[in-house]
């Protein structure tokens, strides 16, 4: 099937042409023909599979020649809505179609303008887009098009008070286009209570993989996963997306691939969006050759050749797992996607065959390669850094003694340790809390050298040298 069948007009042949598509995918073939039409659609497809342009094309197509702000696409992730928004400029060419993307961690004063000269077209996270409508900023009377990509993704996230206030606002008489690389559960539920009559295209069952990422797990002890992953970096050039299960998880392991001597870029809710940009784009140029996030990631990562994807941990939810492997073999390509789990994670890692319906090929644990045994040895040799005292909320405080928050009882001064405030430095031991130490400390009254960096990283990538957790002692992930 071509692009011309689909009943779509000469300037988005041209654009299509110009970009170099040669053919549509199934999920646009399928899709973009009801879309025009004005019916809803509910897109069901692997992530990785073009479905977006399998609603941006029909916006386009249906919105030219008409102003005010008349489609709104709301997306999980930063990354995904900018992502959209690259895609909506690429082909809006000559159509006088205006397009602006609405979300957190940048200025708001450029987005009140865009509301403000009725701007055809939004792209926006949840989160922003309720501030704006607090503020009264946003008008949304006139929308006709509303899309929610990833919607599994966004629901996930515990965005459904968010966007229910959200189509409160909406007119009744709209056309609405919903996507998600999974359909079940609160999907499915909220899919009924908001579409009409929606045509429904599936081009892969849900929960399904890439049928083209070479999947394998690796059973491997906690200890060992910073190991093998150097180990697996040292078989190939692939560009690696490597998923962890938290912030402060994520910058441990940036820092050990930066000491093994990989170019490594970090993203993940603490970065700033500028941070998140430039790491992104160091991954995309290739000037950095390992990204290393949590799953905020997943849903807003556009690079076409990304080789090899990491889930250095399990994810906790096991559709996660589908959208982490999309992120390679994306549209006709190939990638290879590699799990780690550790005895903890096999409950996971039961889940995650459960949902995709067939089990993981184990692999082979590279023992023996010199690469996992010297980091293996350089753990064993490396200092272990532990938070001191017996009281309360031993994480808190500094090394000296025991009490209880310290509140003049025996161990130390004010709120655990030896000192002002914790071990003898500002807040933790050794050190201000910009210094080292970085909320929980070694020893009492240290200079804060030997507690790492500060709660917001210490060097300019912003990978933090935090002093080594106890395993096992994760919170839960946060986004």
């Amino acid at each position: 099937m071509t692009f011309a069948e689909l009943g779509l007009s000469q300037k988005s042949l041209t654009a299509l042409t110009r970009a170099g598509f040669e053919a549509p995918t199934p999920v646009q073939a399928q899709a973009i023909p009801p879309a025009l039409a004005g019916k809803d659609v509910i897109g069901c497809a692997a992530t990785g599979t073009g479905k977006t342009l399998a609603f941006v094309l029909p916006i386009l197509e249906r919105l030219e020649g008409k102003q005010g702000t008349r489609a709104l696409v709301l997306a999980p992730t930063r990354e995904l809505a900018l992502q959209i928004g690259e895609e909506v400029e690429k082909f809006a060419h000559g159509r006088h179609l205006r397009m602006a993307v609405v979300i957190g961690g940048v200025g708001m004063t450029p987005q009140i303008q865009a509301f403000g000269r009725g701007t055809e077209i939004i792209i926006a996270t949840p989160g922003r887009l309720n501030d704006h409508l607090d503020s009264k900023v946003a008008r949304l009377e006139n929308i006709e098009i509303l899309v929610l990509d990833e919607a599994d993704r966004m629901l996930d996230m515990g965005f459904l008070p968010q966007l229910r206030r959200i189509l409160a606002r909406l007119p009744k008489k709209r056309q609405s286009l919903l996507f998600s690389a999974t359909m079940a559960g609160e999907v499915a539920t909220f899919a009924r209570e908001h579409l009409v009559a929606p045509v429904k295209v599936e081009v892969a069952r849900s929960g399904a993989t890439s049928e083209r990422a070479v999947q394998h797990v690796f059973l491997v002890g906690e200890e060992e996963k910073t190991a093998l992953l150097l180990a697996l970096l040292d078989e190939d050039e692939l560009s690696t997306l490597v998923f962890t299960r938290t912030k402060r998880r994520a910058d441990r392991v940036a820092k050990a691939l930066a000491r093994g001597g990989h170019e490594v870029a970090v993203i993940h809710a603490d970065r700033s969006q500028g941070q998140r940009k430039t790491a992104l784009d160091a991954f995309k140029t290739g000037k950095a050759r390992v990204l290393v996030a949590t799953d905020i990631a997943a849903r807003g990562i556009d690079v076409a050749e990304i080789g090899h994807v990491v889930n250095f941990d399990l994810p906790n939810v096991p559709e996660d797992y589908v959208h982490r492997i999309g992120r390679t073999a994306r549209a006709a390509a190939s990638g290879r996607a590699s799990s780690f789990a550790s005895p903890a994670e096999h409950d996971l890692l039961r889940g995650i065959e459960k949902l995709t319906r067939k089990a993981v090929d184990r692999a082979v644990v590279p023992r023996e390669s010199e690469t996992f045994q010297t980091e293996v040895k350089r753990r064993a040799e490396a200092p272990v850094h532990r938070a001191g005292g017996g009281g309360k909320r031993p994480g808190r405080g500094g090394g000296g003694g025991g009490g209880s928050r310290g509140r003049g009882k025996p161990g130390g001064g004010a709120r655990s340790g030896g000192g002002a405030r914790s071990g003898g430095g500002a807040r933790s031991g050794g050190g201000s809390r910009s210094g080292g130490g970085a909320r929980s400390g070694g020893g009492g009254g240290g200079s804060g050298s030997a507690g790492g960096s500060s709660d917001a990283g210490g060097a300019a990538s912003g990978i933090s040298s935090r002093p080594a957790q106890k395993l096992g002692s994760w919170k839960p992930r946060t986004r």
